[in-house]
């Protein structure tokens, strides 16, 4: 017999559904539209509940393997989700839904090549589908194709340039990519389309708090709390604005809300360790730092809170035993310098004490310097520690093979750049750089682009490139610590005197490099008299150094202070680095 022309295959099911004697059509369509609707809510125990009602009924397993993997993925019942979506058997209108659900699994469950075979049978069958475009974007970013994920994004959002799930996808990327006002807006058109939903207000809520808007911030956490007060993210992100305010005791109590929810996210372990340190519990605060650093060996400062944590229990031998090698480096931090000292102090180890000490009073500006990174095995420390011992041609083969292997991903790129800037070739590094940023531009890699520009004789780019940069990413101290760099190599002691000082009162006030630049912009943007305030400040800080000593000899000078001061000072930095043209001057005016 011919099938009957023009019915589709809903109108088979409902009639299959409805044989008499074989199911009861009505309740397993009524089942399987709760189900549906209990998915679009992200409920997945009772989508699943309404889908074993829709099996009673008399639904076929081909209507029902499709949401039913995708409720167990819910639940995080990976290997049930399996028994459903494994063989790849869906109903006509399902198969696209399925692969998707199935590409999502295998994701999920960290086999990247099965998603991604998943993933092109579901685009086979629906080319233009955002939501499966966006899936393709998080597999990709998560294989480190980066670049490659931001395509898939901005094609998903071609497809349909209001779609909730692409948009935030979008919206993550371009964090990185571009900042977070840039961010803003993504996560806001998304939120138009759907206002409750708490995935997008949980990063909506994130890129609010780091661009600044804190008490828009607390609106939206408030809101998370709202719709499902178990979720663990509004109290982690109020947690975050008690700590920034000050408030540990709030901030751990907070913490307590939040509960085991966010066990293993870096930021939260991060934020524990920094609450246990404020209130005194220095060992509580080591098995945070700890945890963290093991699990991000490159995370400079909490590298620096695992060393103060460290020293503030007391724990002075397993300080030293941990961070003499980073304290011999030459890029290693001031601050974990003092702490060594004051540890070998401690210890009745004077003489060790007084190399590092010695180093103190240089207070030269650091190196920049790879991370090596001991044990890992993989590429990114392979190059990072042939960089460090000076193997450049090393680093570089290794690099390029890792771009080859990787040509999306920004550790590749980037690292690939530190390589050709080791072995004296920025113009190769600043392509590899400008790969990297489609992705990301974290401060250090800020930094070697200054570096690269200036080796490669193309300084004069260098201070528009870090307003460009400090423009996107207004809290980066480093960018704002360059930018008054510039202006003041370029006469503007006004600019550069703000930038210092919104430093200085955003936690520069013991950073004795940072007094000694501000003191300097102070007195040549004719402010003597404060200079001499903060140079004092910087001198006492650091009582060896030479520059802290001339900057407040020379604002003594000019002031029309306390001569024979200023002529001991000027003759304490002269003692320790030598003339200089500025010290020369200041001399001179003394004298006369």
């Amino acid at each position: 017999m011919r099938r009957p022309l023009g019915l589709g295959f809903a109108a088979l099911l409902v009639l299959a559904l409805s044989a008499p004697g074989q199911a009861d059509g009505g309740a397993a369509q009524a089942a399987l539209a709760k189900a549906r609707a209990a998915l679009g809510r992200g409920d997945g125990i009772a989508a699943e509940a309404e889908l074993r009602k829709a099996a009673a009924a008399g639904a076929p397993k081909e209507a029902l393997a499709a949401p039913m993997g995708e409720a167990l993925i819910i639940q995080k019942n990976f290997s049930a989700a399996r028994g459903w979506l494994a063989g790849g058997h869906f109903a006509r209108g399902d198969q696209a839904y399925g692969w998707r659900m199935l590409g999502m699994l295998e994701r999920f469950t960290g086999n990247l090549d099965a998603a991604d075979q998943a993933y092109a049978r579901a685009l086979a069958i629906a080319p233009n589908d955002p939501v499966i475009w966006t899936d393709v974007g998080r597999l990709r970013f998560s294989r480190g194709e980066q670049v490659q994920a931001i395509d898939a994004a901005n094609r998903a959002l071609v497809a349909d340039p209001d779609n909730p799930r692409a948009l935030e996808l979008r919206a993550q990327l371009m964090r990185d990519q571009a900042g977070w006002d840039a961010a803003l807006p993504l996560y806001e058109r998304a939120l138009l389309k759907t206002p409750n939903d708490v995935d997008l207000l949980a990063g909506y809520a994130a890129t609010l708090g780091e661009a600044g808007r804190l008490r828009d911030m607390l609106t939206v956490t408030r809101q998370m709390i709202a719709l499902n007060s178990g979720d663990a993210r509004p109290w982690f992100y109020q947690a975050v604005l008690a700590a920034r305010a000050g408030n540990s005791d709030l901030a751990r109590k907070l913490m307590i809300k939040a509960g085991t929810g966010l066990d293993g996210m870096p930021a939260a372990t991060l934020l524990r360790g920094i609450v246990e340190l404020e209130a005194g519990n220095a060992n509580a605060a080591v098995a945070q730092f700890d945890a963290l650093v093991q699990q991000q060996p490159a995370n400079r400062p909490a590298q620096l809170l695992l060393a103060r944590a460290l020293y503030e229990s007391g724990d002075n031998a397993g300080l030293l035993n941990r961070f003499s090698a980073d304290a011999a480096r030459d890029d290693a931090s001031p601050y974990l310098i003092a702490l060594l000292a004051r540890a070998l102090e401690e210890r009745g180890d004077r003489l060790g004490a007084a190399g590092y000490l010695d180093r103190l009073a240089r207070a030269a500006p650091p190196a920049v310097m790879p991370i090596a990174e001991r044990g890992s095995g993989d590429a990114a420390a392979a190059v990072r520690s042939a960089i460090a011992a000076g193997n450049v041609a090393g680093a570089g083969a290794i690099a390029d093979a890792y771009v080859r292997q990787k040509p999306g991903m920004f550790e590749a790129l980037s690292l690939a750049g530190d390589a050709a800037l080791a072995r004296s070739a920025p113009l190769p590094a600043l392509d590899y750089y400008r790969r990297a940023a489609q992705v990301r531009y974290p401060e250090r890699m800020l930094l070697r682009t200054v570096e690269a520009l200036e080796k490669s004789g193309r300084g004069g780019e260098a201070p528009p490139f870090v307003v460009s940069y400090l423009a996107s990413w207004p809290g980066s101290r480093l960018a704002a610590r360059l930018a008054a760099g510039h202006a003041a190599f370029a006469g503007d002691w006004a600019q550069s005197c703000s930038l210092l000082e919104h430093l200085r009162s955003t936690g520069g006030g013991r950073d004795g490099r940072l007094l000694i630049d501000l003191s300097l912009a102070q007195l040549n943007a004719d402010d003597a008299d404060l200079a001499v305030e903060t140079a004092r400040r910087a001198a006492r800080l650091l009582p060896g150094n030479g520059a802290a000593a001339q900057a407040w000899g020379m604002a003594l000078v000019d002031s029309g202070g306390d001569r024979d001061l200023a002529r001991q000072l000027l003759d304490k930095a002269r003692r320790i680095d030598g003339d200089n043209p500025l010290l020369l001057q200041a001399r001179k005016r003394l004298d006369n």
